[in-house]
């Protein structure tokens, strides 16, 4: 079952059968052996980025493709059917530019951007510590202001591209106030004194490398602070909104593509003289799995009509962010059921993307923090409300 085509532009058709047929081409030969192997694929990212496909939902004025985040979101998709690695890189990537965009000043726009967009360099985003991760106000990564320059110090965890990125959007603390003592920081991959620990050993999307990143010393130009002093906490809230988004197309496209694979099984395999797809026990989980992918769909992409219409979408996006991965959850362990003893093995793609799938759940905020989002959201009347078929709740 192909995913459903929301955008009908004629570039927008173009730009998604385009990221199809790369998808099909270049990452499908690769994908399991390089996530057998751990083997993360920069030369790939180089790839996409010479694409145009690193930058797509940023202005083209700074390097960006200017395409609405509708758009994007489906292109996540598309890659994610095939290598939920790549999608996820993709999606961080953006996420590590979105500062930048959002909140840096015309100048730190036109010196960084354009090479952070053009598709050369891959970008880390650096939120989370070993003891702060659901509640980033707790970090402890200090930049102590120094002349011109700040001295950052401290320890990241979890950190996409960690040891292999070319720039780090580093979230710091640069005073002891809860909400306002956190600040914004670009920090190029060679700045002295920065350093990642080995790549995590992850059960899934080991293809993307995870790691600690250490801060010991490193010292970052006052100029390559992004926003205001302590306003890094609302930079970072602002980004996660995006970045969900971003992992809740991911999700679906890993969806997607495990529903695929049932499918294509169901239809070639026969148990008491017919496909199993006709039996009908078979046929409702099949069909069951095709609705959660649709609803996960629609959900992800109302939340982005939202956002292109510069409307707020917070509440929208950890429901998009909630609804996708648990779909995608269900939906590839059920792929697993529907191919049997073969779905647990490795000489089929499932397996992989099931294990891919939980990860889904637990970054860029777990789904138990989506449903404080949420309900949060639905405890303040005119505040922060939960938009539901053109209506507010």
């Amino acid at each position: 079952m192909p995913a459903t085509r929301t955008v009908q532009t004629e570039e927008a058709a173009d730009l998604l059968e385009l990221t199809r047929t790369f998808a099909s081409r270049e990452l499908s030969p690769k994908a399991a052996e390089a996530e057998a192997g751990g083997t993360f694929p920069r030369e790939t990212f180089r790839t996409l980025g010479r694409s145009g496909l690193l930058g797509l939902p940023y202005p083209e004025e700074f390097g960006g493709a200017g395409q609405p985040y509708e758009v994007y979101l489906q292109v996540l998709e598309e890659l994610a059917a095939v290598w939920s690695s790549v999608a996820v890189g993709v999606s961080v990537h953006a996420l590590s530019c979105f500062p930048l965009v959002a909140f840096g000043t015309e100048a730190q726009r036109r010196a960084w951007l354009p090479d952070m967009l053009g598709g050369e360099l891959l970008g880390a985003y650096c939120l989370s510590e070993p003891h702060a991760g659901s509640d980033p106000a707790a970090m402890r990564t200090r930049a102590v202001r120094d002349g011109d320059q700040y001295v950052v110090n401290g320890v990241k965890a979890w950190t996409t591209h960690g040891g292999y990125a070319d720039f780090y959007t580093v979230m710091a603390r640069t005073s002891d106030d809860r909400s306002h003592g956190t600040s914004c920081f670009l920090i190029p991959a060679d700045a002295p004194g920065l350093s990642a620990d080995p790549p995590e050993r992850k059960m899934g999307l080991t293809g993307s490398a995870t790691a600690t990143m250490r801060l010991d010393g490193v010292r970052v130009p006052v100029e390559r602070r992004i926003g205001e002093e302590g306003q890094g906490l609302q930079i970072a809230l602002a980004s996660l909104d995006s970045g969900r988004l971003g992992i809740a197309a991911v999700a679906t496209g890993l969806a997607q593509g495990a529903f695929d694979h049932a499918v294509r099984y169901a239809r070639e395999r026969e148990t008491f003289g017919k496909p199993i797809i006709d039996h009908q026990g078979l046929a409702f989980v099949l069909a069951d799995m095709g609705a959660a992918i649709h609803s996960a769909r629609a959900t992800t992409l109302a939340a982005a009509r939202l956002k292109d219409q510069g409307l707020s979408f917070t509440a929208e996006a950890s429901i998009a962010k909630l609804v996708a991965t648990d779909n995608a959850m269900k939906v590839t362990t059920d792929a697993v059921q529907v191919l049997g003893g073969y779905g647990y093995t490795r000489d089929f793609p499932v397996e992989r993307y099931m294990r891919e799938a939980k990860v889904m759940q637990i970054f860029e905020g777990t789904n138990q923090i989506q449903r404080m989002v949420i309900s949060r959201a639905l405890s303040r009347p005119g505040g922060g409300a939960v938009t539901v078929l053109g209506k507010e709740t």
